[in-house]
């Protein structure tokens, strides 16, 4: 009667873990038109990539572009399409890394409907190979949407946990632990602002997750920055950006433009 009991209560609580995992994010913020403009720096500060960011919505789908060119030629071209009609759902997903920052150039494709998944990769021989596989992706897989469900979540309550899917090569979903730290302050122009403080902890989950942190082996927290108010946005983001490979800061930056010596004074103002 004992183990009846203990095997109906792991039953019961793989359903519920299975509930948490595939709970989904309510659209309280419609993403719209966009064109922005980021900088990748590695944490001290030192930048290595600019970055375009281009959003167009078609109804209730919206799709991302986000395309860093690296100063040694490298590139990161992640493209999101994902539905925002009542919940916060991805549709697909692709993502490309080249060039002499990765160690392993990948190819990471994700359709969410049917689930068909391929990684293309280049293996430590200088081998390329492929791996594609049908998988059971759970409802809340949020790659290329982080920064977009934490600006829709509640102010207040329990925060949810979201699944990803990472190439290790072989293609395997995590689950994302939210949790948040002291409210940060920045300013600008000399003006304070606040700003909450997501921090994210990789969950690998299985055996591998327990032994994962003894081997070195456990990815390191994610850092993410977003301005509450009417008008969620993002801030700075501390992230990993391919398996064993350092955290960058990714931030927003502005154009600037060449000063002219024959259209401005030594004193800045432009001549009349």
């Amino acid at each position: 009667m004992k183990l009846r009991f203990l095997a109906i209560l792991l039953a019961v609580g793989c359903l519920l873990n299975e509930a948490v995992l595939a709970a989904t994010v309510p659209v309280r913020y419609k993403e719209g038109l966009t064109h922005g403009f980021l900088v990748l720096s590695t944490t001290d500060g030192s930048p290595i990539a600019v970055g375009d960011l281009e959003q167009v919505v078609r109804g209730n789908q919206v799709t991302v572009r986000l395309v860093y060119h690296f100063k040694d030629g490298s590139l990161q071209d992640e493209t999101t399409v994902f539905s925002q009609r009542k919940n916060f759902s991805l549709v697909r997903y692709h993502l490309i890394q080249k060039g002499p920052t990765f160690p392993h150039p990948t190819e990471t494709s994700v359709e969410a409907s049917s689930g068909q998944v391929t990684v293309r990769y280049t293996d430590d021989k200088g081998n390329e190979k492929t791996d594609s596989e049908r998988m059971k992706l759970p409802d809340d897989l949020a790659n290329g949407m982080v920064l977009t469900l934490l600006k829709n979540l509640p102010t207040d309550g329990a925060l949810p946990e979201f699944s990803m899917l990472v190439a290790t090569p072989k293609p395997r979903v995590v689950k994302l632990v939210l949790s948040t730290s002291d409210q940060d302050w920045f300013s600008l122009v000399g003006a304070r602002r606040e700003s909450v403080h997501y921090v994210i902890k990789v969950d690998i989950g299985g055996i591998k997750g327990l032994v994962a942190p003894l081997v070195g082996k456990q990815p390191p927290d994610a850092h993410i920055w977003i301005i509450r108010g009417e008008a969620p946005t993002f801030v700075k983001s501390e992230t990993l950006s391919y398996l064993d490979g350092p955290l960058w800061r990714t931030e927003l930056t502005s154009p600037v433009w060449p000063k002219s010596a024959e259209n401005e004074s030594k004193d800045g103002k432009a001549k009349q």
